[in-house]
């Protein structure tokens, strides 16, 4: 569904992705990792539009998307839901008007809004009542699936989390993934996913690296903790005991 081509972003001196290429699979959970700084949510932007790329292509459905007009930019938009890394909800409106926003936006009737937001609800595991609640009487989690929910409601064909269980407990982390997970499988959208968290490998299909402005891996996740890329080693062993080296070693191995 998704395919970067030489995807490159430059903001004035600073060049944050300089030589992205990489392949999407449809229907399939994509996760993107790296460290802090890399660009990952910079990457993320550019996928649904909202940041044009400095050169390269994205190509949506066989389609460069980076050359369109401004309409048909909007129906390029209506493809794809984002998940923000902080649900990113009005605090002034209840969980219902926040999930159901776009929908008053195009006049639709109360009672439609409702069954849909009911139903939207439902998928995220969130029970009826939670409709009357403001975000800030909401837990972290609550407020994750919150977002979620306002983002299925568009019935996207990807859907794109950036750092969707920042910080959330381990618990609650595992909750969220199984939850991205069914809702994949239920509904055979695309996902791509920008994560610190490790767990996401339990439920990914594919595992990016995004190193030093380009894609220094690119696996199944089922053998992504097997593989001898020194990239893929460094950020694994990082995460669980300290902090990524600036160098890398190069090796034959690169991809």
């Amino acid at each position: 569904m998704i395919e970067l081509i030489n995807l490159k972003k430059q903001f004035d001196d600073k060049v944050v992705t300089k030589d992205v290429t990489l392949k999407i699979n449809s229907n399939k959970m994509t996760v993107i990792i790296g460290r802090s700084g890399e660009g990952k949510s910079v990457l993320l932007k550019q996928i649904i539009g909202l940041i044009p790329p400095t050169s390269g292509k994205i190509l949506v459905d066989g389609v460069d998307t980076t050359h369109l007009t401004r309409q048909e930019r909007l129906e390029n938009f209506h493809k794809f839901g984002y998940v923000f890394q902080f649900a990113a909800l009005l605090d002034s409106l209840t969980v219902f008007e926040n999930i159901g926003i776009s929908l008053f936006e195009k006049n639709v009737e109360h009672e439609k809004i409702y069954k849909q937001v009911k139903e939207k609800l439902s998928l995220v595991d969130l029970p009826e009542d939670v409709m009357k609640k403001y975000p800030s009487e909401l837990s972290g989690g609550m407020r994750k699936r919150v977002g979620l929910a306002r983002t299925l409601i568009r019935d996207p064909q990807v859907l794109l989390y950036d750092e969707p269980t920042t910080g959330l407990d381990p618990i609650t982390t595992k909750i969220i993934h199984k939850l991205m997970k069914s809702l994949q499988d239920k509904f055979k959208v695309t996902s791509v996913v920008i994560s610190h968290d490790l767990e996401v490998f339990n439920y990914a299909d594919y595992i990016a690296l995004l190193y030093d402005g380009e894609i220094k891996y690119f696996g199944d996740a089922k053998t992504v903790h097997k593989s001898d890329n020194p990239y893929i080693q460094q950020f694994i062993s990082a995460s669980t005991t300290g902090p990524i080296q600036t160098e890398i070693p190069h090796t034959s191995e690169d991809k």
